[in-house]
């Protein structure tokens, strides 16, 4: 019914930058917000940035001043850029999407591993 493909994981070394991108296809209007969460071994998924559709936007503090989201709503799309990377922010990253179909639902990509070494 939705999908949501992620894409701009990889190994990049302490310092570097990445960035995660998220398309969303499927049969619905509009997408009220788009986001982040990563989950590291062990841990909680957690989330990372969310932006809802007006582009008011959410950080996690661990990322703030390091992490952008971004959205192109016309093309049903979320960024994320990652810069200045740490060995803690070493996680699966995953897009989510909340939309509503028959109610409020939250979709969620298959994750893409983001690796940083030190």
């Amino acid at each position: 019914q939705v999908q949501l493909v992620e894409s701009g994981g990889g190994l990049v070394q302490a310092g570097g930058s990445l960035r995660l991108s998220c398309v969303a296809s499927g049969k619905f209007f509009s997408i009220n917000a788009m986001g982040w969460y990563r989950q590291a071994p062990g841990k909680q998924r957690e989330l990372v940035a969310n932006i809802i559709s007006g582009g008011s936007t959410n950080y996690a503090d661990s990322v703030k001043g390091r992490f952008t989201i971004s959205r192109d709503n016309a093309k049903n799309t979320v960024s994320l850029q990652m810069n200045s990377l740490k060995p803690e922010d070493t996680a699966v990253y995953y897009c989510s999407a909340l939309i509503s179909i028959s109610g409020l639902n939250m979709f969620w990509g298959q994750g893409t591993q983001v690796t940083v070494s030190s």
